[in-house]
C-alpha cells in the first residue's frame, strides 16, 4: 500500500472522508473471534477502512442481512491440473469465492523449465483472483524419471525476490534428499531457509519425520489419516487439508480437527479437475462438506480464510478487519456455503456464480509452451519379454495416489507378458517425450479396462506420456493421438481414437474454456467407462502412475520404482 492511499484509509477509517464502497446491513463473521454480528464495511482503493456503524460512501450496497465472510484461499494448487489457463480458472472459481491461489506451476516447470514458470506469472497477471507462486522445488522430481528441464538452486535464485508474486519455495518432494543433507537439497532449502518453503512427505514418521521438519519445510498436504496428521502437527507442521478429484483426504483427517488443532490446519484442493470444479465448486465445496460431516461452519470458514493466510504469511487478508485486503464473499447460509456475491480488491466480480463486470484477459507469451511432445510411437518396442512367472504390478487404490505393490502371475504368450483385462492386469507404458527415445514398460492392476487404452501426457510430474492398456494397437492409437495433438488425453480402441482432449500448452493445459474442456473430459470419461472402468476418474489415476515420489510402486521412463526404498526394482519377482 502506497503512503497517499494509507492517509486516505485513515481519513476513511477516522469517518473523516467517505469510503468508495460501503457495505450495509451485512452480518460479518469475524475470524478472530469467531462471532458473527451486524456491522458496515468500509472499503477504499481495494482495502477495508473499517467495520463498525456510520459510515459513508460514493457507493452502497444493502445486503439485506446476508453473512460477509472474507475470500477463500487455496493454499497448495496445481493450475495445470485444472488443464485450463488462470483467467478461465479464475472465471469459474472467483464467482465461487475463490479470491487468492497459492500455485505450485511444477508440472509445466518440469516440461519448460523457467519458460513455464514465467509464462504462469504472465498468463495470471491483472486477474481478480490473486494468483501467488511458489518455486518449484524439484524439477525433476527426483533423479529417477526424464523431466524437460532440471532447475538448481541458482535457477530459482534467478527469480526469487524479483516478481511480488513468488512467496516462497514450493513443496520439497525429494524427501530422502532433505532427510539425509543431500547436497543440491541442501542448497536449495538454504536458499529459502527463513522463507516459506511448503512440504510433500507422505507417510513420513518416526526420525525422518523429524529430520524433514528440521531441514525446513512448514507445512504437509499429503496426509491421509488422521494419525499421520498429528504426528506431523507434533512436529510443527501446518497440515493442509487436501480434497482433489483423486485424491480426498478430508473425511479422514476431520475426527483430528477441533479447538485445540484447527488454527494450524487450512484447506487446499492441489489437483482438480474440470467435472469436479463445475459440479462440485472449489474451497466453497470443502466447507460444505466439512460441514456436513460435523465440522462447525465458523471453524471451516476460518481454515479456508484466515488459517490458510497464515499458512502463507500473506496477513494483508484473509479476514475482515481494517486494512486487510477486501475480498468478501456474500452467503445467504454457513451451514450450506454458496458463494451470492463476491468481491475481490472491494470490486464486485461474481454474482450467482458468474463473472460481473470487464476481465481482462492477460498477455502471455504461448510460443515458449507449445510443440512439446516429441514421441515417435511406430518406432517404440513394447515387448516384455517373460523372465518369471510372476511379476510386480502397480496396484490402484481408488480415490488415491497412492499406490499398492501386487505379485500377479502374467498371461504369456511367445515368450511376451501380455495384458489380462479378464484379471484386471493392463500393461503400462511410460514414453520419454523430450527427444529422448526411452521408455519404461510395467503393468498396472485395478484401473478396471477390459479393452482398448487410455494415454495421456499429463504423467506427474515429469510428465512424460503415460500409456495403459489391454492391447498394444489400442496403445499405439492412442499415443499417435497425442503426438498428433500435441498433447492432452486420448481414449482409444483397436486404430480408431474414441476420444480425444488436447491440451496443447505444455502438454498440460487446453486454450479453451472451462466447460468446454468440462465437455471433452466429459466424453474421455464416458469412453473408458465403455471400455470397463468404474473408477470416479481413471484418466486422473493414469496421470499419476508415474509419479515416483507417492509411495508405493510407480513406473518411470527409466523403470519400476520402489518410492519408499527410493530406488528401481525388477519387474519380475
Amino acid at each position: 500500500m502506497e503512503r497517499d492511499t494509507l492517509q486516505q484509509l485513515l481519513a476513511v477509517a477516522r469517518g473523516d472522508a467517505p469510503a468508495d464502497l460501503v457495505i450495509k446491513n451485512a452480518q460479518v463473521v469475524n475470524v478472530f473471534s469467531g462471532e458473527v454480528y451486524p456491522a458496515e464495511v468500509a472499503i477504499y482503493q481495494g482495502y477495508i477502512a473499517g467495520v463498525g456503524t456510520g459510515y459513508g460512501g460514493r457507493e452502497e450496497h444493502d445486503l439485506e442481512g446476508r453473512y460477509l465472510v472474507p475470500g477463500l484461499i487455496d493454499t497448495h494448487i496445481h493450475i495445470e491440473s485444472t488443464l485450463s489457463l488462470p483467467f478461465e480458472l479464475a472465471r469459474v472459481i472467483v464467482p465461487k469465492g475463490t479470491t487468492t491461489l497459492v500455485a505450485d506451476p511444477h508440472e509445466i516447470a518440469n516440461v519448460c523449465g523457467l519458460d513455464g514458470i514465467r509464462f504462469m506469472l504472465e498468463a495470471s497477471e491483472g486477474l481478480p483472483l490473486d494468483v501467488r507462486i511458489m518455486l518449484p522445488s524439484c524439477v525433476p522430481a527426483s533423479p529417477l524419471s526424464s523431466a524437460g528441464a532440471v532447475l538448481e538452486a541458482a535457477d530459482l535464485l534467478e527469480l526469487w525476490g524479483r516478481h511480488p508474486r513468488i512467496l516462497g519455495l514450493a513443496e520439497f518432494m525429494n524427501v530422502p534428499g532433505a532427510v539425509l543433507g543431500d547436497a543440491k537439497s541442501l542448497d536449495k532449502l538454504m536458499a529459502f531457509r527463513g522463507e516459506r518453503i511448503d512440504g510433500h512427505a507422505p507417510r513420513i514418521s518416526g526420525k525422518w519425520l523429524q529430520a524433514y521438519a528440521a531441514a525446513g519445510p512448514a507445512t504437509d498436504h499429503e496426509c491421509t489419516t488422521a494419525e499421520e496428521a498429528l504426528e506431523k502437527l507434533r512436529a510443527g507442521l501446518f497440515v493442509l487439508v487436501r480434497e482433489g478429484t483423486v485424491t480426498r483426504d478430508l473425511e479422514a483427517l476431520l475426527p483430528i480437527i477441533n479447538e485445540k488443532t484447527a488454527g494450524r490446519m487450512a484447506f487446499c484442493t492441489d489437483d482438480r479437475h474440470p467435472e469436479d470444479l463445475l459440479d462440485e465448486g472449489h474451497v466453497d465445496f470443502l466447507i460444505r462438506k466439512a460441514v456436513q460431516r460435523g465440522l462447525s461452519p465458523i471453524t471451516a470458514i476460518q481454515m479456508a480464510t484466515l488459517n490458510a493466510a497464515n499458512a502463507h504469511r500473506l496477513y494483508d487478508r484473509g479476514a475482515i478487519a481494517p486494512g486487510r485486503r477486501a475480498d468478501l464473499v456474500v452467503v445467504r447460509s454457513l451451514e450450506d456455503f454458496r458463494a451470492e456475491r463476491v468481491y475481490a480488491g472491494g470490486r464486485w466480480v461474481g454474482e450467482a456464480g458468474v463473472p460481473v463486470g470487464e476481465w481482462v484477459r492477460p498477455e502471455a507469451d504461448q510460443s515458449r509452451v507449445r510443440n512439446t511432445v516429441q514421441v515417435d510411437p511406430s518406432r517404440l518396442s513394447l515387448d516384455v519379454p517373460a523372465q518369471g512367472n510372476t511379476l510386480r504390478a502397480i496396484g490402484v487404490v481408488p480415490n488415491q495416489v497412492v499406490t499398492e505393490e501386487r505379485i500377479v502371475r502374467p498371461r504369456v504368450v511367445d515368450g511376451l507378458a501380455q495384458a489380462d483385462p479378464e484379471n484386471d492386469l493392463l500393461k503400462v507404458a511410460v514414453v520419454n517425450r523430450y527427444g529422448n527415445a526411452g521408455v519404461g514398460l510395467g503393468f498396472v492392476h485395478g484401473l478396471g479396462l477390459r479393452k482398448g487404452a487410455i494415454a495421456g501426457t499429463v504423467g506427474h510430474d515429469s510428465h512424460n506420456l503415460t500409456c495403459v492398456g489391454a492391447d498394444d494397437e489400442s496403445m499405439r492409437t492412442a499415443m499417435r493421438a497425442l503426438a498428433e495433438a500435441g498433447g492432452g488425453y486420448a481414449v482409444a480402441l483397436g486404430q480408431a481414437v474414441l476420444a480425444l482432449t488436447p491440451l496443447p500448452i505444455a502438454g498440460l493445459m487446453s486454450d479453451q474454456p472451462i466447460p468446454q474442456i468440462r465437455e471433452q473430459m466429459d466424453t474421455l470419461l464416458a469412453a473408458t467407462q465403455q471400455l470397463g472402468s468404474t473408477l470416479h476418474d481413471p484418466v486422473m489415476h493414469v496421470a499419476f502412475l508415474p509419479l515416483e515420489v507417492i509411495p508405493k510402486l510407480k513406473l518411470t521412463d527409466k523403470g519400476l520404482v520402489d518410492v519408499e526404498k527410493f530406488r528401481f526394482v525388477s519387474l519380475w519377482v
